[in-house]
């Protein structure tokens, strides 16, 4: 298939791009992405449609936020079906930088968003808030969106990045999307091509832990008592569980009682080799 989309790789031709649409006065929302597309990245990019007059997709494996051991060498890249997928929903740019266009000779720099990165993923992945936030500010410049939309299904990665927003004063909106499920209820993730046969039939039981723990959170049970019988099944069926807690919606402020205010059930796990992370909201 020829691809006919817009694909720019260097900062100086999106600048010219950005500025014609700036003088023609069109709206511009950004869906920054590492690649490996799937259906949750695409109702992104959908949502972005019918927000803005014109859509970028970014698409960058950024080497900050992986540390060391993970999966960065293979983590899934395959630009020509990325693209094929973007030329179908129709978009106005790809930008898929060169590494030097991010993080040129000499750069230095790395973006702390302190508090709300701490804790869940921040624990058991120290480096990656920083990696996650420093990238997304360059994007951010880069591309000068009115509006950027991330997947709820990195809940804690929303937050981080609406409190870089607000204390950069940065010109931005930032929207969350929600997150997209497979039929029996696992979450889309561009690491699923990671699950082996018997792990992937293992796996929606994430989600079943999910929805069973805010059944019992909405009748008045604790967190603490809830989560030890369901941590005891998941570890039973070969999950090895990194966090699972109740959060303050707004704050990630941990909880134990859902009393009616905003709240997030967060789990994360690994299966095989496989790193899963989903959430829900709690709402009564």
């Amino acid at each position: 298939m020829s691809i006919k989309l817009n694909t720019i790789s260097k900062f100086a031709d999106l600048k010219t791009t950005r500025s014609t649409w700036r003088h023609n006065n069109q709206t511009i929302a950004l869906v920054p992405t590492m690649g490996a597309l799937h259906e949750g990245h695409l109702s992104l990019v959908k949502l972005a449609h019918t927000v803005a007059s014109k859509v970028i997709v970014s698409i960058f494996v950024n080497p900050k936020q992986f540390g060391q051991g993970e999966d960065l060498d293979e983590y899934p890249r395959d630009l020509n079906s990325d693209l094929g997928k973007l030329e179908e929903i129709g978009v106005d740019l790809v930008y898929a930088p060169d590494a030097d266009q991010i993080y040129p000779h000499g750069f230095s720099t790395v973006i702390s968003v302190t508090g709300i990165s701490e804790g869940l993923c921040g624990a058991s992945r120290p480096h990656f808030f920083g990696g996650v936030a420093t990238v997304v500010t360059k994007l951010l410049l880069h591309c000068t969106p009115d509006i950027a939309i991330f997947g709820e299904k990195d809940y804690q990665q929303l937050l981080v990045i609406r409190r870089l927003v607000t204390d950069l004063d940065l010109p931005v909106d930032v929207m969350g999307g929600p997150i997209v499920r497979e039929s029996d209820g696992l979450a889309l993730s561009s690491r699923n091509i990671y699950l082996s046969k018997q792990d992937r039939q293992t796996a929606p039981m994430l989600h079943k832990a999910l929805m069973s723990t805010r059944a019992q959170l909405l009748k008045g049970v604790s967190m603490h008592q809830v989560a030890s019988q369901t941590t005891d099944q998941l570890i039973k069926a070969g999950f090895k569980l990194d966090y699972f807690e109740l959060r303050d919606a707004n704050t990630l402020a941990p909880m134990d009682q859902y009393g009616g205010q905003p709240a997030r059930l967060l789990i994360a796990t690994t299966l095989g080799r496989t790193r899963l992370i989903d959430n829900i909201a709690v709402i009564g």
